[in-house]
């Protein structure tokens, strides 16, 4: 890029439904789960560091229980792009601060990316392209500009962004007004999302101007960041603890006339629980397996393991296993959904508490 954008990673969620493998200490975005032994952390920071052009330009906001695993997966960043948060209050604050240290830096027209820490890629090239595009518009228009994944299944597990009208563009950009955000639909209608062709998954990544989405943030969302603009930079700590606990998406892109959706087309997958491990990993056979399995009568299960643990099934279908240190999940793979239930009662009890 002849102008770097400030990529901003988003690395202080607990990713509760990878759950043992992710705990508290250890959470998504510190795992390797694609098969490439880097940290979901790590491939992030090296798929945006072109974009970046270099550490000095890159940016994450994490919690502060976090940050010694931060800097482990990252050693190489400088120590002031480290935003810490002394609670996580969810990513309506944490994009805020964000753009409010992107300012100071660059200024009010700098261009910054917004992008999680634990999502999966598959075609760099074709990401990168895409946020070259969004920095395009987002310097020539004072929008809010969104990726729209297209979809390739009818997903009930994703948001979706419904296409409205298009928008002409001086470089020749395909941008669409937001006609609404949906949450997650059930079976049927996600297959009539799918169908309609109006319809792209909702990436949870954003490109925009600092001083634009800060103007937006003071116009819908006050609560969030004017207390921080009146505590930064010396204060924020002291700030942060009265800050609502609120998503950017309720926030300001769900009120925000100035959103705009980016259609997309590289692999991506915002690795929602275990059975992601079945579209990353999919070349494996009748079943998923990381580690050590040895099963008969088998099919259709994830099975995982860590150290020289061996797991071993016999008749089992449609399954997943998953054992780390010292704890077993063992769940049917149409009920993973219930693992909150699991973690709460885990986290309600101080006797086991520390299992999560």
């Amino acid at each position: 890029m002849s102008t770097p954008i400030v990529p901003v990673i988003l690395a202080g969620g607990r990713g509760e439904r990878f759950w043992p493998l992710s705990r508290q200490n250890r959470p998504k975005q510190f795992l390797a789960l694609d098969g490439t032994g880097r940290s979901l952390l790590r491939a992030t920071a090296e798929r945006l560091l072109p974009l970046a052009g270099d550490w000095a330009n890159l940016l994450v906001v994490t919690a502060a229980p976090l940050v010694s695993g931060v800097r482990k997966h990252l050693p190489e960043l400088p120590e002031d792009n480290l935003l810490v948060e002394p609670e996580g209050r969810d990513t309506g604050p944490a994009v805020a601060l964000a753009a409010l240290s992107a300012q100071a830096r660059r200024g009010p027209d700098c261009v910054l990316g917004v992008f999680p820490a634990n999502h999966w890629i598959g075609e760099e090239a074709a990401f990168q392209q895409a946020v070259v595009r969004a920095a395009a518009v987002a310097r020539a228009r004072d929008v809010l500009v969104t990726f729209g994944v297209q979809p390739t299944y009818p997903a009930t597990g994703y948001g979706y962004i419904e296409r409205g009208e298009e928008l002409g563009d001086p470089d020749g950009v395909s941008i669409h007004r937001v006609a609404q955000f949906v949450e997650k639909p059930d079976a049927e209608t996600a297959a009539r999302y799918l169908a309609s062709g109006r319809f792209l998954w909702n990436s949870g990544m954003f490109v925009w101007r600092a001083g634009v989405v800060l103007a937006e943030l003071r116009r819908h969302a006050p609560q969030v960041v004017k207390p921080l603009e009146e505590a930064f930079p010396d204060a924020v700590t002291a700030a942060y603890g009265a800050l609502p606990r609120i998503s950017v998406d309720y926030a300001l892109l769900e009120k925000t006339d100035r959103v705009v959706v980016l259609p997309a087309s590289f692999g991506w997958d915002d690795l929602g629980d275990w059975t992601a491990l079945e579209r990353l990993l999919r070349g494996q056979g009748a079943n998923v397996v990381v580690g050590r399995h040895v099963g008969f009568d088998t099919r259709g299960s994830i099975l995982y393991t860590t150290g020289d643990d061996l797991i071993v099934t016999i008749g089992l279908e449609d399954m997943i296993i998953v054992r780390d240190s010292n704890v077993t999940l063992i769940v049917r793979k149409d009920r993973i959904q219930e693992l909150k239930r699991v973690l709460a009662q885990l986290n309600a009890d101080p006797r086991l508490a520390w299992y999560t």
